[in-house]
């Protein structure tokens, strides 16, 4: 029975998703998980098979592109200049416009001021910089409006520079600002939604932790968790996984035990976000620290309330890629490409086997059966989805990236550090 609820989730969520079907508006995708219901998606390519176009970018980024019908919008480095440019479906660039400037490389090749990801409401579409630069546009690329949020809510204190990809919500765009100074003193952290037709505040809710050293900063992304009986905001870092109400940002519940305090790892920072499906919230942490899956129920401090729980694992977390979780197994991708597969509802380990020894920065996503795991290289594994181990397909792009895929209409995107990529068959 608990297969059959698992099993039902990409129809329980798709149904009330309908309107973004065939679109990818952010970069976990059209249900914010990582999950695609499109069927008929290549597996195998290389830079000359199954590529339908690709066109050059001024340079590398780490965003996932964002899709609507017939528009592409991705993030750019140019020199300094920070850009949101914007493509039809053929590969022709539209327009291009600067959001920012002022760019830091995070530890070489890891990533860079345009590493959060563009979203899209098929009217609008917002970019946000690691500089703090907010910008909104119609889908002719007309300004509607452009603030930076270190002018309102305090200058970033993030030592890899500030990659959280916002998220919306109906008329709300949501901000999960968590970063601060090294010290034992609770660290001002900020969750902010702003209306997003004109960039007005609706609410800003202070994120308490008890998290020191490099673990106040996080480059997660916040997640609204949805199934058919409700939806909250989620967000990670600082030690904790909070569930905050999305109408007022107060906190609803949270789990602890990312970074237990009898053996704590000054240098745990969170990077990968947690993901969902019906009934259940995946929690990864770092460095080979545990993962916890909860239920989405609770009131308070949940870390020591067994029965929100359906498993912890002590480690074995992926590092940077999100988890992902369909047809009842949750895939866990690490960061040297090793696939780990558990059962969703008992954490029962399905298997652990390598796959291309890389570093992975990209989450994993799954559509029509596989598992596509995307290494730094540019080698994307394609695992077939089920219990068992099975790699489908080695695809050599030979050009490096650091982005998850995007699949809209029969289309894979893929942003390398010097292309944008349109894989079909």
């Amino acid at each position: 029975m608990r297969r059959l609820l698992l099993s039902a989730l990409t129809l329980s969520l798709f149904s009330a998703a309908t309107l973004h079907a065939d679109n990818w508006p952010n970069w976990r995708g059209p249900l914010n998980n990582g999950v695609c219901t499109e069927k008929n998606l290549p597996v195998s390519w290389s830079p000359t098979e199954n590529v339908a176009w690709k066109v050059s970018l001024p340079g590398p980024a780490g965003a996932t592109p964002v899709i609507w019908e017939n528009r592409i919008f991705l993030t750019s480095t140019d020199g300094q200049d920070l850009l949101l440019m914007a493509f039809d479906t053929s590969g022709s660039e539209l327009w291009r416009r600067k959001v920012g400037r002022g760019n830091q490389d995070a530890r070489g090749d890891e990533g860079n001021s345009c590493s959060p990801s563009p979203l899209t409401d098929g009217k609008y579409v917002w970019s946000f910089m690691g500089t703090g630069d907010l910008g909104c546009y119609d889908f002719d690329g007309n300004e509607i409006y452009k603030f930076n949020l270190q002018d309102r809510y305090g200058k970033f204190d993030i030592q890899f520079g500030m990659t959280s990809t916002p998220v919306l919500d109906d008329d709300k765009l949501i901000f999960q600002l968590i970063h601060g100074k090294w010290n034992r003193d609770p660290q001002p952290a900020w969750v902010v939604a702003i209306n997003k037709h004109d960039g007005k505040e609706i609410w800003k809710h202070l994120r308490e932790s008890d998290a020191f050293a490099e673990n106040v900063h996080s480059y997660a992304s916040p997640v609204i968790y949805r199934d058919s009986k409700t939806k909250f905001l989620i967000t990670h870092g600082a030690d904790y996984v909070i569930a905050h109400n999305l109408e007022t940002g107060d906190e609803l519940w949270r789990h602890g035990g990312l970074n237990p305090k009898d053996k704590y790892n000054e240098f745990l920072r969170l990077v990968a976000s947690p993901s969902f499906a019906e009934g259940i919230i995946v929690v990864p942490s770092a460095k080979n620290g545990p993962v916890l899956a909860v239920m989405p129920s609770g009131k308070g401090n949940m870390t020591d309330r067994s029965e929100v729980y359906h498993w912890k694992r002590d480690r074995d977390t992926p590092d940077v890629p999100s988890p992902v979780i369909a047809d009842g197994i949750v895939y866990l991708c690490r960061e040297n490409g090793n696939l780990l597969a558990v059962e969703a509802k008992t954490g029962k380990e399905l298997y652990l086997e390598r796959t291309h020894n890389v570093r992975h920065r990209a989450s994993p996503v799954y559509a029509d059966g596989h598992v596509y795991l995307t290494g730094r290289d540019g080698h994307i594994t394609v695992v077939k989805a089920g219990p068992t181990f099975e790699i489908a397909a080695n695809n050599v792009m030979g050009d490096e990236m650091s982005s998850s895929p995007a699949i809209s209409n029969g289309t894979i995107y893929l942003r390398t550090f010097g292309h944008l990529w349109a894989i079909r068959k």
